[in-house]
């Protein structure tokens, strides 16, 4: 049995950490539709301020071989190693307000030492919530607003922002872990996974980035500025917007999403289930589409070759 207490390392010149912070969670691993959960680290880390606490060992916890580091190579020598972070931190958000963040990879290995690890610290900073953040790809149109599925022990949370509610099996994340553990504690925790529209689920689609934090303001009562991401989610649309414009063929498919979710948050009682995609186009079957469509525009228009969505 792995020590929970070996897996990270305290930092040396931590500030002090008052009790009864809330505590954010987003690790990247199984899924991560729009990038939400990466784009959210990296607005956390580099946007705000922070400082880190406990760096967690990556020679314990991560598959180097699956989740390879970036090696700079300059001419003829190399110049940087950049190892993946897994840490806890203290931050701040755009009011000044204090909070704690887990962020980076998901762990390989080790998971139940990890979960103890991080109630530990819970329990050692008191922390008041924890919020974890989440995004799959959902048959759902980008011309709606980001739903959620919320999960946990905030029935005022799930009340408010769950718009599907399955009774299913799903592949398990090391923050379902997290959660059900904490549950245990009787910690208030509450998880929300964004539902991302499927054919954008391989982009960078700043508007997901834009739901966590929403959910996660929800959350704490944190504040975040989104001027950055919503300036560049207007651009983002834009493109698609024109791309899908100029096809008959993506055209009558958004408008079919479109039909379908409508009845479903209707609450009509002939509604198709949302996860039902029945006669509605695959993932793979959008992005061909998009991908044919636009390797049908004339060359020189950068604007317009495949890949521009993301």
């Amino acid at each position: 049995m792995v020590d929970s207490g070996s897996l990270f390392e305290r930092a040396v010149s931590a500030p002090p950490v008052p009790r009864g912070l809330p505590l954010v969670i987003a690790l990247t691993g199984f899924t991560d539709a729009g990038a939400a959960v990466s784009q959210l680290i990296e607005y956390l880390r580099d946007d705000l301020e922070s400082f880190p606490l406990a760096v967690f060992d990556n020679d314990i916890l991560l598959d180097f071989r699956a989740r390879r580091p970036i090696v700079s190579f300059d001419g003829d020598r190399l110049t940087d190693y950049q190892p993946s972070r897994l840490e806890l931190s203290f931050a701040r958000d755009a009011m000044g307000q204090p909070f704690l963040m887990l962020t980076g990879y998901e762990p390989d290995f080790a998971w139940e030492a990890f979960s103890r690890a991080v109630l530990g610290l819970a329990a050692e900073y008191g922390v008041s919530t924890v919020t974890w953040i989440n995004s799959i790809p959902m048959p759902v149109p980008h011309t709606r607003p980001i739903g959620t599925t919320v999960s946990g022990t905030r029935a005022e949370l799930t009340a408010a922002h769950s718009v599907w509610r399955p009774h299913t099996q799903v592949p398990g994340t090391v923050a379902h872990l997290l959660e059900f553990r904490l549950a245990q504690t009787e910690t208030p925790v509450a998880g929300f996974v964004l539902l991302v529209p499927h054919y954008l689920g391989d982009t960078e689609y700043p508007a997901a980035t834009l739901a966590a934090l929403d959910s996660i303001s929800a959350a704490t009562g944190l504040v975040f500025d989104g001027d950055d991401l919503r300036a560049q989610n207007k651009q983002f649309l834009t493109r698609v917007e024109q791309q899908v414009g100029e096809s008959d063929d993506l055209t009558r498919m958004l408008h079919g999403l479109e039909e379908r979710y409508d009845a479903y948050m209707a609450g009509s009682t002939s509604a198709t289930p949302m996860v039902h995609t029945g006669d509605l186009p695959s993932a793979d079957e959008l992005a061909a589409e998009l991908e044919r469509f636009l390797a049908s525009r004339p060359s020189g228009d950068e604007d317009k070759r495949p890949g521009t969505l993301g």
